[in-house]
């Protein structure tokens, strides 16, 4: 089919250049005539050239087709004119050599509808050849589509991987930052929890200095009450309540440093609970972080493979490319063949027919 319009564009060009040679009508059907039949062996009629002409009326074909027929007769029907031989004869011999002239021309068309029909084959082996490479293109192509789609749902996956690791980096370094800042208060904690022994153990000799005093001043007391029981009742009294006193005042004090001591303590225990929670919290992001990173590598590993598997589709690509190439310089080639062939077969006509004219 494609042969086919092929050949009738170039019949087109080729009138088209005839039109400038040629500008009678009649002049211009005959030539024409003579390109379908000789150059293109295409039977010519009467429609066929109005159809590609399209110049004067219907009856302008028509005439110049019976012309060229009937000058195609003449030139095929030999005369031989010699005055020595008789009628008889000479109709024999012109016969004969219409009958050669017939013979000639049927095997030349034979020959060309051969070398036609191989062009013909080449052609649709050359065509199916392009079809299959078209179609291998075509799944290569949805391959390479595949391919990328799911290079891109990869980025995508690696882009939230990195947006989620960038996201336990920051929980993670927060946690870190809370562990310092528990471990700065733990700190400060410990610190004033020894400050505050140290006062209470300062505190705790200070009373037991007035204590001691005490125990002295009252000592020597009941050493001058000996000396002077009845003048120092008084003063051993006032001493008495004195010393009461001052052990009300050191008992509170103790009971205070204790209180303080205990709320101390618990402190120290909930800071160090925190801490440990704090540490559990850090192990599980860790854990996580681990666990990402797996992820990642995983995902470069099938990215790598999908590369690796578009490259060979590329390469099996250009592979069926240049076959199709192949074929096509085949076909060309061959249709080369089939031109030059045909030029041979209408030079020896137009020689045959040049010599039948002479």
């Amino acid at each position: 089919m494609d042969a086919i319009v092929i050949n009738e564009q170039a019949l087109l060009t080729d009138i088209e250049a005839l039109r400038a040679q040629f500008p009678k009508t009649q002049d211009l059907y005959r030539e024409v005539c003579v390109l379908m039949f000789f150059r293109y062996g295409i039977t010519p009629t009467a429609n066929k050239l109005y159809q590609y002409v399209r110049k004067g009326s219907m009856s302008a074909p028509a005439e110049a087709l019976n012309r060229f027929w009937g000058e195609l007769r003449n030139r095929s029907r030999v005369q031989i004119e010699h005055p020595d031989l008789p009628d008889e004869l000479k109709t024999a011999a012109g016969e004969l050599v219409a009958k050669l002239w017939a013979a000639g021309q049927t095997m030349a068309n034979q020959t060309f509808e051969a070398q036609r029909q191989d062009a013909e084959m080449a052609v649709a082996e050359a065509r199916k050849s392009t079809d299959e490479a078209q179609a291998a293109q075509q799944n290569l192509q949805e391959a390479h589509t595949e391919s990328q789609s799911a290079l891109s749902v990869a980025i995508e996956r690696i882009g939230a991987l990195e947006q989620q690791l960038a996201a336990e980096n920051a929980k993670c370094t927060l946690l870190e930052s809370q562990l310092q800042q528990t471990k700065s208060e733990n700190y400060g904690q410990q610190k004033k929890l020894e400050e505050a022994r140290r006062d209470f153990t300062a505190e705790l000799n200070k009373i037991r200095e007035s204590a001691q005093l005490a125990e002295e001043r009252f000592q020597a007391g009941e050493n001058r009450a000996l000396l002077e029981i009845d003048r120092e009742r008084t003063n051993a009294a006032r001493i008495q309540k004195e010393l009461v006193a001052v052990r009300a005042v050191a008992d509170k004090s103790a009971d205070k440093s204790r209180a303080e001591l205990q709320a101390l303590q618990t402190q120290l225990i909930e800071s160090r609970q925190n801490a440990g929670v704090l540490e559990g919290k850090l192990h599980s992001v860790t854990e996580n972080y681990e666990r990402a990173i797996c992820e990642l590598k995983s995902i470069q590993a099938q990215v790598a493979d999908l590369t690796s598997e578009l490259s060979a589709a590329r390469s099996e690509k250009d592979l069926w490319r240049s076959k199709a190439e192949d074929a096509i310089a085949r076909v060309e080639e061959q249709q080369k063949t089939g031109v030059t062939s045909r030029r041979n077969l209408r030079k020896s006509n137009k020689a045959v027919i040049a010599k039948q004219s002479d």
